[in-house]
C-alpha cells in the first residue's frame, strides 16, 4: 500500500460496475410497489392562451388512472420562489397560457407508459395564439409582446456595477475599442435524461422523490415551498449513479414537483422518464447572451478599463437558480488580467424559448467569449502579436493572492509560466512562419490564444448580487459553500464514507477513498464510499451537489476533515494505550506507530475493537463508536458587501489554451489541427481523473464552438429537436489534444486543490473563435457569434470575397 494516496493516478473504482452493466440508475429503481407511469402533454405553441382543456376522453381510456392539469397545480402548489424582485409566476404546468414550445400542459398517469402516451392524444386543448418574441434585443423593445403581464415588461432583472475609476480610465485611454458579441443557446446531452419517481403518503403528508437531480440542494427548499409542505416532509433520494449531467440535471426540479402533485392527486406512486426529444426541447439549457464590450487601451497594449453590458435570455420563465448565469463569474469578470476599472450592466430578459439553468461552465463561456475576443482584437488594432498583448495584461505571480475589481480573491497562480508553456507546446513562432507560407498558397490557417481563470466551489452568496445592497439588507445574509461528509468504522474495522456531492460520473468515490486512505494510513481500495444522497440521512447543506467543480476544493475538504476527526480520535485512544504523547504518533500500513520507535505500535483493528467492544476502557471524554461528520466551507466565501463586491468562488484555477486551425474556403469547414491546454488546478488529487475531466470539458466546449445551437424560428418553433439537427461532437471530431499541468496549491483548501471540470468548456469556444478569426483575417472577417458551422463560415467568406471583388471593380 502506498502511503501517499493523494495525487496518485488511481483507476476509478466506479468503472468496474459501470462497464459490467451493474450501475444503478433512476430507470432501474422500483423502490415501492404498484408504480404507475406518467406521460406529459406539451404545447405546440410558443405563446398562446389556454382557453380550454378537456380530459374526459383520456380519463375513460383503459388503464388510465388520472389526469393532472393546470387547475390542479394552482390548487395544490404555489409558484416557485425566484431570486429576483420581478413577480414572475412559474408553475410546474402551464396554468393560464403557454410561453414556449414544449411547455407541459397536462399529465396522464396509467398502468404503463404506452397507455399513458396513447391517452395524451385524447386530451383536447384549445389555444388562442399570441405574438411571439425570441430575439434578445427585440424582447427589450417597448412594443415587444409581454410574456408576463404582472411584470409589465420582459426584463426579469437589471443591475449596474461600477468598480474603480472607469471614467478616468477611458478618458486617459489612447484607444477605445468596442464590439458586440452573441453567444448561442446550447445545451448538454447526457446519456441519461431526466427521471423522477414520486410517492406521496397522505397519512403523514410525506412526499418521497427519487430523481437524478444533482443539486444544488438549496433547491430542496424551493421545491418544498412550491409544494406547500414542510421541508422535512420532502425526502429526496438520488441514486448512486447518474448518467452524466454537466449541470443540466438541476433543471429536473419542476418535474420533481410536478410528479409530486401527480402522485398526491392520484394516490399512486408514479414514474416519469424523459425521452430525448423532450430533453432537447424542454429540459433546460445554457443562456444565449448578447454582450456589448468596450476596452480602454494604452498604445503599448495595456487594457486599463472595461465596460460590459450583458443581456441574458433566461427563456420563458426566470427560475431558480437563475439569474445566476449573469453573476456566477462576477468575481472573475476581468479574467486573468490586471484590470481594476470595470463597469458592468447586467440584464436578464425573457423570451418564448425554453427556460435556462445550470450548464457546464455556467456563465463562463458567455463571459470569456467577448473578453478574450476583444484581447485579440486589441492586438489586431495595434498591429501587435496577441501573445504580447496577453503577456502585458496577465496578473503577475507576486500579486497573489490577487483581489479583482469586483471582489474575487484569486488564491494562487503563476499565469505567465503556464501561458509560456502553452506557446512552447504549440510551437508558436514556428506556426507563424508556416501560416505565412500557407497564405501565399491561398490557404487559411490560424492560431488562437486564450487565458482564463476557472472559478470552482460557488459561494452561495453571489446570486444575491441580483438584488441591490438595500434589498439584500432586508433579509438574512447569504454566503458560504459548505459541504458535508461522514467517515465511520464498523466493529470489524471496515471504513465507510458517506458523501453528499451527488457525483455524475466525475469519480468522487475514487478520490474520497484516496483522501481517507492517506489520512488513516490504509489502502484506499479498502475504503467503501457511499455516494447516493438522501436528504433525511445524508450530511448535506444548501450548497450540496455536483456543480461548479466544487468537489476538489470543497467536497474533498469535507471528506478530509471528517477523516481527520476519526484519526484524532484513534490517536487519542492509541496514545492512552501506548502511554505516549499524541503528537508522537503517526499512521502507516494499518497501524499507529510511535515516531522514532517503530517497534512501539498498535494496530488500527485493535484500537477500533476497543472503541466498539470495550467503551468503558476508553480515555476520559472519548465517546464510543467511530462515526464522525464534518462540514467544510471557505472562510473567504462572504456575502456581497455594500459596494457589491463578492468573492464568488472558493478557489480559482487557470487555463492557457493555444489552438491551431485550418479553414476550407470552399466548404467553410473548420479543422482543428492542434489543441494545447495548460492547467493549474492547485494540487491534483488524481491526475488520471483530472485529465478525463479536461477531455470532457473540451468536448462540450468544442460543441459550443463548432456544432451545437438550440435554434428557433421567428415564430418560436423549435428547429433542433433531434440529433439529426442538433449536432454534437463525437470521438471522431475530437482534435489532437496535449494536456499539461502546473500545480500552485491553494492556500485556502486543506489539500491545496482547486476544481478543473469546466475550464475547457469555458475556453474552447473562444480560443477556436480566435483561431478562426486569425485564419480569416486577410479577408477582414471578424467572428462575432457562434457556432462556427460550415454554412456560417462559408457565408462570411463569400460575403467578404464579394466585398473585396466589388472594391476592386470600383477601383
Amino acid at each position: 500500500m502506498k502511503q501517499n494516496s493523494i495525487g496518485q493516478p488511481m483507476p476509478r473504482v466506479e468503472d468496474s460496475r459501470l462497464t459490467s452493466g451493474q450501475g444503478s440508475y433512476i430507470e432501474d429503481l422500483s423502490p415501492v410497489p404498484n408504480i404507475h407511469y406518467a406521460a406529459i402533454l406539451r404545447s405546440p405553441y410558443a405563446h398562446a392562451r389556454i382557453t380550454s382543456i378537456r380530459t374526459d376522453k383520456a380519463e375513460q381510456m383503459p388503464g388510465v388512472k388520472g389526469v393532472v392539469t393546470g387547475l390542479d397545480i394552482i390548487e395544490m402548489t404555489q409558484p416557485f420562489p425566484v431570486g429576483v424582485t420581478a413577480p414572475v409566476k412559474y408553475y410546474a404546468l402551464a396554468v393560464d397560457k403557454v410561453r414556449f414550445v414544449g411547455e407541459p400542459v397536462a399529465v396522464v398517469v396509467a398502468k404503463n407508459r404506452y397507455l399513458a402516451e396513447d391517452a395524451l392524444e385524447a386530451i383536447e386543448v384549445e389555444y388562442e395564439p399570441l405574438p411571439v418574441v425570441v430575439d434578445i434585443e427585440k424582447t427589450m423593445e417597448a412594443d415587444a409582446p409581454v410574456l408576463h403581464e404582472e411584470v409589465g415588461s420582459n426584463i426579469a432583472n437589471h443591475r449596474v456595477f461600477n468598480y474603480g475609476d472607469v471614467d478616468n480610465a477611458f478618458a486617459e485611454a489612447d484607444l477605445v475599442l468596442k464590439h458586440k458579441f452573441h453567444f448561442p443557446k446550447y445545451s448538454a446531452t447526457p446519456v441519461e435524461t431526466y427521471g423522477v419517481i414520486a410517492h406521496y403518503q397522505a397519512s403523514g403528508n410525506n412526499l418521497t422523490i427519487w430523481s437524478n437531480f444533482h443539486g444544488p440542494f438549496t433547491l430542496q427548499s424551493v421545491m418544498a415551498a412550491a409544494l406547500q409542505i414542510p421541508s422535512n416532509h420532502l425526502r429526496i433520494i438520488i441514486p448512486k449513479d447518474i448518467g452524466g449531467s454537466y449541470g443540466i440535471k438541476a433543471g429536473v426540479l419542476p418535474y420533481m414537483v410536478l410528479m409530486g402533485v401527480v402522485s398526491r392527486k392520484t394516490g399512486l406512486p408514479v414514474k416519469w422518464i424523459e425521452d430525448r426529444q423532450e430533453h432537447l426541447m424542454a429540459s433546460s439549457s445554457g443562456t444565449d447572451r448578447v454582450t456589448w464590450i468596450e476596452a480602454a487601451i494604452k498604445n503599448d497594449g495595456t487594457v486599463t478599463g472595461l465596460k460590459m453590458k450583458m443581456v441574458d435570455n433566461v427563456g420563458a420563465y426566470i427560475r431558480a437558480p437563475e439569474p445566476a448565469c449573469l453573476y456566477r463569474t462576477h468575481s472573475n469578470s476581468t479574467g486573468a488580467y490586471r484590470i481594476q476599472n470595470l463597469f458592468m450592466e447586467t440584464i436578464a430578459v425573457m423570451t418564448n424559448k425554453c427556460p435556462t439553468g445550470l450548464i457546464r461552465g455556467y456563465g463562463g463561456q458567455q463571459m470569456y467569449f467577448p473578453l478574450e475576443r476583444i484581447m485579440h482584437m486589441v492586438a489586431e488594432k495595434l498591429a501587435m502579436d496577441p501573445a504580447e498583448v496577453i503577456r502585458r495584461n496577465l496578473i503577475r505571480t507576486e500579486e497573489f493572492p490577487y483581489r479583482t475589481a469586483s471582489g474575487g480573491i484569486y488564491d494562487s497562480g503563476d499565469y505567465r509560466t503556464a501561458f509560456e508553456k502553452a506557446l512552447e507546446l504549440v510551437h508558436y513562432d514556428e506556426f507563424r512562419k508556416r501560416q505565412q507560407s500557407a497564405r501565399q498558397q491561398g490557404k487559411y490557417m490560424g492560431i488562437g490564444l486564450t487565458c482564463i481563470v476557472e472559478p470552482s466551489g460557488s459561494n452561495m452568496g453571489y446570486i444575491t448580487l441580483a438584488l441591490t445592497p438595500e434589498q439584500r439588507a432586508k433579509s438574512l445574509p447569504k454566503s458560504g459553500c459548505a459541504e458535508g461528509a461522514t467517515v465511520s468504522i464498523d466493529p470489524a474495522g471496515s471504513i465507510s464514507v458517506r458523501i453528499s456531492t451527488v457525483p455524475t460520473g466525475q469519480g468522487h468515490e475514487t478520490v474520497a477513498a484516496q483522501v481517507v486512505g492517506e489520512v488513516l494510513g490504509v489502502d484506499p481500495k479498502s475504503v467503501k464510499v457511499i455516494a447516493e444522497m438522501d436528504t433525511l440521512t445524508s450530511p448535506w447543506s444548501v450548497a450540496s451537489g455536483s456543480y461548479s467543480s466544487r468537489f476538489a476544493p470543497i467536497g474533498s475538504s469535507a471528506v478530509y476533515q471528517a477523516a481527520v476527526k476519526v484519526r484524532e480520535k484513534l490517536r487519542t485512544i492509541a496514545a492512552d494505550q501506548l502511554q505516549v504523547p499524541v503528537d508522537e504518533l503517526h499512521f502507516e500500513n494499518g497501524k499507529v506507530v510511535v515516531r522514532d520507535q517503530p517497534d512501539k505500535q498498535i494496530s488500527l483493528r485493535r484500537i477500533i475493537g476497543s472503541v466498539h467492544w470495550n467503551p468503558q476502557g476508553l480515555p476520559e471524554g472519548i465517546e464510543p463508536g467511530i462515526h464522525e461528520t464534518a462540514f467544510y466551507t471557505i472562510p473567504t466565501a462572504l456575502p456581497p458587501d455594500e459596494n457589491d463586491q463578492v468573492n464568488g468562488s472558493a478557489a480559482y484555477g487557470f487555463v492557457a489554451d493555444a489552438v491551431t486551425v485550418e479553414v476550407d474556403a470552399d466548404t467553410g469547414e473548420v479543422k482543428v489541427l492542434d489543441y494545447i491546454t495548460v492547467h493549474d488546478a492547485g494540487k491534483l488529487l488524481n491526475p488520471l481523473i483530472a485529465n478525463g475531466q479536461i477531455m470532457g470539458g473540451l468536448a462540450h466546449g468544442l460543441g459550443g464552438a463548432l456544432y451545437e445551437e438550440l435554434a428557433y424560428d421567428k415564430n418560436g418553433q423549435f428547429l433542433t429537436g433531434s440529433f439529426m439537427d442538433y449536432l454534437c461532437p463525437t470521438a471522431t471530431e475530437m482534435p489532437p489534444v496535449t494536456i499539461k499541468h502546473f500545480e500552485t496549491p491553494s492556500p485556502l483548501t486543506p489539500l491545496g486543490a482547486k476544481g478543473l471540470g469546466e475550464g475547457n468548456t469555458m475556453s474552447a469556444p473562444v480560443v477556436i473563435a480566435n483561431a478562426v478569426a486569425d485564419a480569416l483575417s486577410p479577408l477582414g472577417i471578424t467572428i462575432n457569434s457562434l457556432p462556427l458551422s460550415p454554412n456560417r463560415i462559408w457565408s462570411l467568406i463569400q460575403e467578404a470575397q464579394n466585398k473585396q471583388q466589388l472594391k476592386e471593380e470600383l477601383i
